[in-house]
């Protein structure tokens, strides 16, 4: 039987068609510039997670992710460049010894052209947005996923315009728009209604030996799964603003901070109406062998409920190939313990982990993009990348 798209799903399709189309024409057009650049760049990484929490979960999967880039230079500092990757994977799971189940897609995972001078960029696509100072916990978490413990940094892109403006003394500022992403992003618990557009700002300024920044963002979200179960709501659909503050600089050591406060439309029961969120690090590199480097981080959260962490991490390299990589976690609300250990090794192409963990059985870490909870518990990765 042939099903109906919804309107919403023709609108998405549409503005990746009309992206797609942009990307395209772009390509005659950088036969007039001064200095042509096309790359083809290829990731194919392979994995297999096991958790030997109660019944023993098993993952094993492939993952392909093939980038075309294109880049053309006209006079005076002008630029033009594009990007366009996709991202295939597959994996299969298991539970104990019995086949459990297995998924597969192939989603664009980049495609934005961008024009740039030495003072301006103009991105539109989609695209990854990040920022802020933080490194495990992430106030400013707004357009990304990105997770302290993933060896290979992976996280969707959102669909947008963004603009950045450098001004003279590295003041900068940024303004974005966006536009047809249904997924929930960041620390969001509820998708953006679709229809409804997305925007905001930020502006970064130098303050003695590093930089502090003011960000904005507002949305509409579609709290719709969330009431299904409360009577009487007839338009689960609310408005949400975060503003954020950052900074960081370097005083021998590095130190940075990250606070957010959230404000929920006041009608929404679901929600606190200011939710707060704060974090503040430090890191220093101690001359030792081949230099040790220690951070830590302090992260608050206040609204439904209160949680308090704190993490330290070591990154020591063991020559040019090798590197180890280690953080633990404490939640003190709940005196709940994280741990993580990765062994690192490096070719000119190849790169080899192998990751152990053990953490709680109920993760209360939100935006970790661990659907299967195989990373609950305890247990260990392999995996190997070759990138070319």
């Amino acid at each position: 039987m042939k099903m109906k798209r919804s309107q919403y799903e023709i609108k998405v399709y549409s503005i990746k068609g009309l992206i797609l189309s942009l990307w395209l024409i772009m390509i005659p057009s950088l036969s007039f510039a001064q200095q042509k650049i096309f790359g083809l760049k290829n990731q194919i990484s392979g994995q297999t997670t096991i958790n030997f929490d109660d019944l023993i979960l098993f993952q094993s999967g492939l993952r392909y992710i093939p980038t075309m880039e294109l880049s053309g230079e006209f006079k005076h500092e002008r630029k033009l460049d594009a990007e366009l990757s996709l991202n295939g994977y597959g994996n299969a799971y298991f539970s104990g010894q019995e086949y459990d189940s297995a998924d597969y897609a192939l989603d664009m995972y980049r495609l934005w052209i961008r024009y740039s001078t030495p003072r301006l960029e103009i991105r539109a696509g989609l695209q990854k947005i990040s920022f802020g100072s933080a490194t495990i916990f992430r106030p400013l978490m707004w357009f990304d996923k990105l997770d302290f413990r993933d060896p290979l940094q992976l996280t969707e892109g959102v669909y947008g315009l963004l603009g950045r403006y450098y001004f003279q003394g590295n003041v900068n500022i940024w303004l974005w728009g966006l536009y047809g992403n249904e997924g929930k992003k960041g620390w969001e618990i509820a998708p953006t209604a679709s229809k409804k557009p997305e925007f905001g700002g930020r502006i970064q300024a130098p303050v003695f030996t590093g930089e502090i920044a003011l960000s904005y963002h507002h949305r509409n979200a579609d709290f719709t799964d969330l009431y299904s179960s409360i009577p009487g709501v007839d338009s689960p659909f609310y408005n949400q603003d975060c503003i954020g503050l950052d900074g960081k600089w370097d005083i021998g050591a590095g130190i940075w901070f990250e606070y957010v406060v959230k404000h929920n439309e006041a009608d929404n029961e679901l929600m606190e109406e200011y939710e707060h969120y704060l974090t503040v690090g430090s890191d220093y590199t101690f001359d030792l062998g081949n230099g040790l480097n220690l951070s830590t981080e302090y992260f608050r959260y206040q609204g439904a409920e209160k949680n308090n962490y704190i993490s330290l991490a070591l990154n020591y390299p063991f020559g040019l190939l090798n590197r180890v990589v280690a953080a633990v976690y404490y939640q003190w609300d709940k005196k709940e313990w994280y741990r993580f250990l990765s062994l690192q090794r490096d070719y000119d192409y190849w790169s080899f982990h192998l990751i152990g963990f053990w953490n709680p059985e109920q993760v209360s870490i939100s935006g970790t993009g661990d659907e299967r909870a195989l990373f609950t518990g305890g247990g260990m990765q392999i995996m190997a990348t070759v990138n070319f």
